[in-house]
This record gives C-alpha cells, structure tokens and sequence, in this order.
C-alpha cells in the first residue's frame, strides 16, 4: 500500500511546519532515514544516476531506470516516498501509472526538457501552456485520489525569471497541481511565490537560505554526497574493518533467525 503524504503534509502547512525530507540513495539509506524518525523520503534523478549507474545527472535517464529504483526504496521503508518523474517522459499519463504502480506517495514533473541538464549545454523549457496541459493529463491520470502531482518549474534557475517562473506556476495550479516547486529560489523569491501562488511549495535546500513559506524542503543529495565522502575518506585511510553498529543489527538478521553470507 503507498504510504499517504496527503496525512503529513497538512500538518505541516497549518501548522506552519516545514517538512525536512532528505533524500535517498538506495533501499539501505532510505531505511536509515526512516529510523531516525524522518516522516518522508526523496529519490531524485541525480541519486538514482550516480548510485544506480556511476554517471552524473544530465537528463538521460529512462522512466523505467527512476521508476525501478523508486520501487526499490518504497517497498524498503513505511514512510511516504517522493520521487523525481524529470518531465513527465513522452506520456505523462504513463509516467503518473508507472509511479503510481511503484508505490511512491508523489512525484514532480518539470517543465526543463532535453537532454544536457546540470551541464554548460543550453538549456530549454517547454512552453507554459503545453506543460500545463501535460500537468492537467498527469492529474486526470491518477486512480488514487491520494497520490500526489508537484508541478515543478525551472525558470528561475534556467533564466533567472522570477515572474515568469511565477506566471508558469500559476498556469501549472489552475492545472490541478497539489503542489509548485520553483528551483533555486532564494528566500525573497520564494516569499514572492507563496503570496501569488495558492499552492503549498515544495523547494530544493540551499545552505543559508530561509525555509519560510515552503511545505517541503528536499535535501536532494543528502545521502550520496555523504556516502561519497565517507567512503572516500575510508578508503584513502586504509580503514577496511567497521567500527560502527554492525549492519546485520540494523537489517535484523538476529530478529530473522539467520546470518549474513
């Protein structure tokens, strides 16, 4: 059964909370996320290519790659799991079952198209009007009234354009979006979002930036970088026996009777 977000969120926008959702970079990290009492966790595009593919994130994946690993992760842990749908692929009706059929409890959709994204390549938007209406097909596609459409826009950090990053989200609301995702808004921009788009906000953290008025901040690449660098300072030190809790007590072998192979 998909973990419910619609449960969580509103405790978050009437209470004036925001939702601190790290993101995962497979099964075992999002598991260690829920142990530490995280109400929901992310699996974006950039996680799933470097830990599932050793590549970095230039829009390339396939629906089947992002939908796999997000799979992998829901059925690891209870919590609700928000997953990247990058924009949707070529049939956003699709993509809302795939995802739906996975177990996640959401999913963003981006108007950014073409492949070269995170790369000096040029970088293009779809039209405001076709994203919407891609937006519109991808409600209209849903069979469980629970699962979540974030409608993302990448105008403000592809052209700097706050107006029209704001103009977008509006078209993408009045679409049947749950939620806006604007990327790279700082706090003034953000606050100028919340008092003209009547949707609660989903945002990407940026050290230093504030946080009030969005409902979910995702620390996209909170485990992978960590993971990263963990293993890159235990590796150059020469550190190959473990000195933290044994993984086995973590995954419940002694609980489950058996042992690791």
């Amino acid at each position: 059964m998909t973990a419910n977000l619609r449960k969580v969120l509103p405790q978050a926008t009437t209470a004036r909370k925001t939702l601190l959702v790290p993101g995962a970079s497979d099964a075992l990290s999002a598991r260690l996320i829920e142990a530490h009492g995280y109400e929901c966790v992310y699996i974006g595009s950039y996680a799933t290519a470097a830990s599932r593919f050793g590549i970095t994130d230039t829009g390339l994946l396939s629906l089947e790659s992002l939908v796999e690993q997000a799979r992998t992760i829901a059925r690891a842990v209870r919590i609700p799991v928000i997953a990247d749908a990058e924009s949707g692929f070529e049939d956003p009706c699709l993509t809302v079952r795939a995802f739906e059929e996975a177990g996640v409890a959401a999913i963003h959709i981006e108007d950014h198209t073409g492949a070269g994204k995170h790369t000096d390549q040029p970088q293009t938007l779809r039209p405001a009007k076709e994203s919407a209406e891609r937006i519109r097909a991808a409600v209209a596609a849903r069979t469980d009234p629970d699962f979540l459409i974030v409608a993302r826009s990448d105008a403000f950090w592809v052209h700097r354009d706050l107006e029209g990053c704001i103009a977008r989200l509006q078209l993408y609301a009045e679409a049947g979006a749950d939620m806006v995702f604007p990327t790279l808004v700082g706090g003034r921009e953000l606050a100028e979002v919340s008092r003209r788009v009547d949707k609660p906000l989903m945002i990407v953290d940026n050290p230093g930036e504030q946080h009030e008025g969005a409902a979910i901040v995702l620390y996209y690449a909170f485990s992978i970088t960590r993971q990263f660098a963990a293993l890159q300072r235990a590796l150059a030190e020469g550190k190959l026996a473990s000195d933290t809790q044994p993984l086995e007590d973590f995954l419940g072998y002694k609980d489950a009777g058996g042992r690791n192979q």
